[in-house]
């Protein structure tokens, strides 16, 4: 009421300089709202326009277990010896003390989430059944699933014949100097002579 009051006594260009003040407060506190409602859109997206995208954590969680390594576990085996071979459980549970539970995650950006279960079972301190829960990879193909920077080629680690004939020959470093010898020095005794 005092506000209405006091602007009709001001007069019209009053009235318009605090209507045009009150217009920009409300856009002023409207732009930082507006920006903020845009940083929530680029956190649903994988990429900002297409061109940048954000930085993923490669998350790696377990021991991988591959079917090499289950194919060595045999049935009669000890715990010791299934954990030199699988290595430590992810989950020991104290209420099933005869069962290890083996779990692998792996999140690496730009290749499928991977997630396998391989249970233990033991009966009387030795090992009675492994449940792989399917398939197990090779360790070739799970390198290679998870090989996002050169999927399918693997550089040569070693040189042909022609490549190393190639190779500049090796320069060898000129002999060193023979160093005069060392004056010879004597120096008094430790300790005094009877």
């Amino acid at each position: 009421m005092k506000t209405t009051l006091f602007l009709s006594a001001i007069g019209g260009a009053g009235a318009r300089r605090a209507t045009a003040r009150a217009t920009r407060v409300a856009l002023l506190a409207a732009a930082p709202l507006t920006l903020l409602g845009g940083c929530q859109s680029l956190q649903s997206s994988n990429n900002f326009l297409g061109v940048i995208t954000p930085y993923r954590l490669e998350i790696v969680q377990g021991n991988i277990i591959t079917k090499e390594q289950a194919a060595l576990v045999k049935s009669g085996m000890t715990r010791p010896q299934v954990r030199d071979v699988l290595g430590s459980p992810l989950l020991a549970d104290p209420f099933h003390g005869d069962r290890w539970d083996y779990v692998f995650t792996i999140r690496r950006q730009g290749a499928e989430p991977q997630l396998r279960r391989v249970v233990v079972f033991f009966k009387n301190e030795a090992l009675d059944r492994i449940d792989t829960g399917g398939d197990l990879p090779g360790e070739r193909e799970f390198v290679a699933s998870i090989d996002t920077f050169h999927p399918g080629s693997t550089p040569p680690l070693a040189m042909t014949e022609e490549q190393l004939k190639a190779l500049p020959a090796p320069v060898r470093p000129p002999p060193p100097d023979t160093l005069p010898p060392a004056p010879v020095r004597s120096y008094p005794p430790l300790e005094p002579r009877p």
